[in-house]
């Protein structure tokens, strides 16, 4: 593709929306993993806002949702993003994540060192990365 991609006026990234079973419990869980602010909530829909300012959360709860396979698999639901999550203190996030009904993946990348970069899973089994602020 070549050439200019025109915008659209007006258009501008607000956030993103996380599909779950129950969308409290995920809420409540990045509520409590990033200081964020619940700002609505209704008829299983939640909304989170960082009371800094910013993109926002959205969890919705969807009633056929499936876990994504972490690692992905072959035929086994597959994640579509994953949330990037820079901290300045990588094992007491993660506790806060375990605390918060969060785990920590099973399989972590090889080439990775997990002293600076950690795939947690949101109660929903969503896989995320905690990553550690360089100095």
């Amino acid at each position: 593709m070549t050439g200019t991609v025109p915008s659209v006026p007006n258009a501008r990234w607000a956030g993103v929306t996380i599909d779950c079973h129950d969308a409290d419990v995920v809420a409540s869980f990045y509520a409590a993993l990033l200081g964020w602010e619940v700002t609505d909530r209704s008829n299983g829909w939640v909304q989170l806002r960082n009371p800094e300012g910013g993109v926002g959360l959205n969890v919705q709860a969807e009633p056929n949702y499936l876990a994504p396979a972490w690692p992905e698999r072959d035929g086994d639901p597959q994640k579509q993003l994953h949330l990037e999550i820079l901290v300045t203190d990588i094992d007491t996030t993660a506790a806060v994540v375990l605390a918060n009904g969060g785990a920590e993946a099973a399989w972590q990348p090889p080439d990775r060192d997990r002293d600076r970069l950690r795939v947690m899973l949101d109660p929903a089994g969503h896989p995320f990365c905690l990553f550690l602020q360089g100095e």
